[in-house]
């Protein structure tokens, strides 16, 4: 079978469908992370508190309480590399059982398409998987970087090093945070690119919907609406 046959396997409506299953997912990554002035993204939001937090911290004795924030975000990138790493195994099975799912979608009247399809289809999720584990591998290494540099600033809020070394820290922090962003909406678009199995309509469907929830969540959700309420002056 020549690449043409092979392409052909495909109609134009399915090349349409994961073309706009790519645009989707490069163009709210880039609209998350370069938002307009006036309609701050939570992402964005998230990184000026991250930036308060490491300044707060130099005058902070004990910093215990900023140890653990730290280690609960390492295990929470931990946790998202190892499920991710097991449904990339999972997928890895399916492609080489792509003859039994095919019958399985024969008998659920999804289609009877050559094991070829089938196989692209779930090849198509697995990249999506392993864009999101490394970056949840990244994320997490930089979270060990993170907890270094605030061990390194001085107890001493005084010293010249301990400003200038919290903020190194904040922006490894902020850093660590976006690749686990990304490997999250990696994660979200795997999910939707499922609904490829379904048909491409289907897909158009689950791309439509993911986009949905990615940019209402940063935009117009109800935390975003208390990260911009100001908290009450107690001084007055």
């Amino acid at each position: 079978m020549t690449w043409i046959d092979r392409a052909l396997l495909f109609s134009t409506l399915d090349y349409a469908a994961v073309l706009l299953l790519l645009g989707a997912w490069q163009w709210i990554g880039w609209r998350i992370e370069h938002p307009a002035p006036h309609r701050q993204s939570v992402a964005m939001m998230m990184d000026d508190f991250r930036r308060g937090w490491m300044h707060e911290m130099v005058t902070r004795q004990p910093r215990m309480f900023d140890a653990q924030v730290v280690a609960a975000m390492r295990q929470g990138s931990t946790f998202f590399a190892s499920t991710t790493m097991i449904a990339i195994g999972g997928g890895l099975a399916l492609l080489g059982n792509t003859e039994r799912l095919a019958g399985v979608a024969s008998d659920l009247a999804i289609g009877s398409a050559p094991a070829l399809v089938w196989e692209i289809k779930i090849l198509v999720v697995i990249l999506f998987l392993a864009n999101a584990f490394l970056k949840y591998v990244w994320a997490h290494r930089l979270f060990g970087y993170c907890a270094v540099l605030m061990a390194a600033v001085p107890n001493d809020p005084e010293d010249p090093q301990a400003y200038p070394r919290a903020a190194q820290a904040a922006e490894i922090c902020v850093t660590a945070a976006r690749s686990f962003n990304r490997g999250l909406r990696a994660t979200y678009f795997a999910l939707a690119s499922l609904a490829w199995i379904l048909g491409p309509l289907a897909l158009i469907l689950g791309t439509v919907i993911t986009l949905g929830v990615l940019y209402r969540r940063e935009f117009a959700s109800h935390s975003r609406s208390v990260l911009l309420t100001l908290p009450p002056n107690t001084e007055s």
